[in-house]
């Protein structure tokens, strides 16, 4: 079935594409779940699409290739992660605020754009639930510097992230710069959001950062088997996701969440039927 895959270039940019989102995707979502922070996916989406219209407005209307919109939807998400964490200042004593007013400007700002640039279009639906044949070369490339970005950073940071995320008091106490950290975080986490909407789309972008995860938390015995688990879980979504919504010829997106759905509800029911199990065998 992955044959057509390795034939044609354009389906090859979309493999290797879904894999690495499939690395750094659950890879990361795996800390934004541990920090309460899986609305921030939404968030962060939102405010992506209204830099993907704003590229196309500007592509369409003035016919200006400077940068693709996907770049542009890079640049408004690092904006908004940014904001985030500045209204997280602000609003101290509420802090989930700053997500939803985010949010919200995102979503404004897509309608805007979107009317400027006379309505949905072929491109704009791509980017709305991902696709298959729309991921070109340069877009390869960009998202593999994303990936090298965040491996990197969560590799030198990595004892850094893990004790903000399960205690983020003892982090500070032990000199870690909590905010310095976070800021880092939230700006990874746009650039994943970002190289992600190509393969899932915008609506759905948020799925491939939690549920894999949630999936790995009901069998992992810590944090580390937790992210393996995740980016597994991850691989499986993205290629099975890839491959049947090449062959059913509807957008990956609907399929990725779906086998991703799948799993964790088979995690979900070995873990319940296998906790069963250990109880007859106590009684007996």
């Amino acid at each position: 079935m992955l044959t057509h895959f390795f034939q044609y270039p354009f389906l090859q940019n979309t493999l290797y594409t879904g894999l690495l989102i499939g690395l750094i995707a659950p890879l990361l979502g795996s800390f934004v779940v541990v920090r309460r922070l899986s609305l921030i996916a939404d968030g962060l989406s939102h405010v992506t699409l209204a830099g993907i219209a704003f590229g196309l407005f500007i592509e369409k209307k003035y016919s200006l290739l400077f940068l693709t919109p996907f770049y542009y939807g890079t640049i408004f998400s690092i904006v908004g992660a940014v904001l985030i964490e500045r209204l997280r200042r602000i609003y101290s004593a509420f802090q989930e605020l700053a997500i939803p007013i985010i949010l919200s400007a995102g979503v404004g700002l897509s309608v805007i754009f979107i009317s400027l640039a006379d309505g949905f279009n072929n491109d704009l639906y791509n980017y709305l639930f991902g696709s298959v044949s729309a991921v070109s070369r340069n877009d390869l490339y960009g998202i593999l510097f994303i990936t090298i970005i965040v491996v990197t950073v969560l590799m030198i940071f990595y004892k850094e992230l893990f004790m903000l995320s399960f205690d983020e008091e003892h982090a500070r106490v032990s000199g870690i710069h909590s905010q310095r950290i976070h800021f880092l975080f939230i700006v990874l986490t746009a650039l994943v959001i970002a190289a992600s909407i190509r393969i899932v789309g915008v609506l759905l972008v948020s799925a491939l950062m939690t549920l894999p995860v949630a999936a790995s938390i009901r069998l992992a015995k810590g944090f580390k088997q937790t992210i393996v688990y995740s980016i597994i879980f991850g691989e499986i979504s993205v290629v099975g996701g890839l491959i049947s919504g090449y062959y059913l010829e509807i957008p990956p997106g609907g399929t990725i969440v779906m086998i991703s759905i799948l799993i964790l509800l088979l995690t979900i029911g070995g873990k319940k039927l296998w906790l069963n199990m250990r109880r007859r065998k106590a009684i007996l």
